[in-house]
């Protein structure tokens, strides 16, 4: 006659034979904190320069201003001031924009840098688990296919 299997039993070992592996895992965990490290410095340092950026142009902006409130001889004169500082505004906000497209373009090389690098660290490390786990997943199914005999 046939003998009924206890499915609950051969689920129990089976789980048991998949192993986890801590030392993996926190290998996972340091290198997603150094990413997240080095990101945060690249975020950092970017925000810093555009502080000093903006910093810059409202000290230059504060400077021109003074010179439109000065009391002037002429009406005429008065229109040369706002000439020139619309002159030199535009000039400063040339000068200013490019300054953060250098910051910005500087983030995004850094940031394609840190995702290829972590890439292809992932990518090794993913293949490596696999290997690793296809061999045990073999192991794991021939020990259930001799036990279910």
């Amino acid at each position: 006659m046939n003998k009924n299997q206890d499915i609950t039993k051969v689920m129990q070992d089976m789980m048991q034979s998949f192993p986890f592996d801590a030392k993996a895992a926190q290998g996972v965990f340091k290198s997603t904190a150094a990413f997240g490290e080095k990101m945060t410095k690249v975020a950092l340092e970017a925000a810093e320069k555009s502080n000093e950026v903006s910093s810059k142009w409202a000290k230059q902006t504060i400077a021109k201003v003074g010179s439109l409130a000065q009391v002037k001889e002429e009406a005429t004169d008065y229109t040369k001031a706002f000439g020139d500082f619309a002159s030199a505004a535009a000039e400063m906000a040339a000068e200013n924009l490019a300054a953060f497209a250098e910051i910005a373009k500087k983030v995004q090389l850094d940031t394609v840098e840190l995702m290829l690098a972590a890439g292809k660290t992932a990518s090794e490390d993913a293949a490596a688990a696999v290997q690793k786990a296809t061999t045990e997943v073999t192991n794991v199914a021939k020990k259930a296919a001799a036990a279910a005999k």
